[in-house]
């Protein structure tokens, strides 16, 4: 499955895209995680879905300096373009 989330709030300056790195490789996922310029955070994620499951979560909490006000999530199918999980850049 593929997971892409665009998360709200305080999540820019505060180590978020860092967090959702570090969650994304401990949990085996392959995707990237970036800045937009609307001051929100873009994540493509694709693995498990019960894995996925677990990275939501951790989105909807974040890292203890952010404010999380909302995730939106689609749910699609994996194309297997990733081979791992990296930080992109601002879009």
């Amino acid at each position: 499955m593929r997971l892409h989330a665009i998360v709200e709030g305080r999540v820019q300056g505060v180590g978020f895209r860092y967090f959702v790195l570090e969650m994304a490789q401990l949990f085996g996922l392959t995707g990237w995680v970036r800045n937009r310029w609307d001051e929100t955070v873009e994540v493509a994620a694709e693995g498990d879905r019960e894995v996925l499951e677990k990275l939501l979560a951790a989105l909807q909490r974040g890292p203890r300096s952010a404010y999380v006000s909302g995730v939106k999530v689609d749910w699609e199918a994996a194309t297997g373009e990733f081979t791992d999980f990296r930080v992109a850049a601002t879009d």
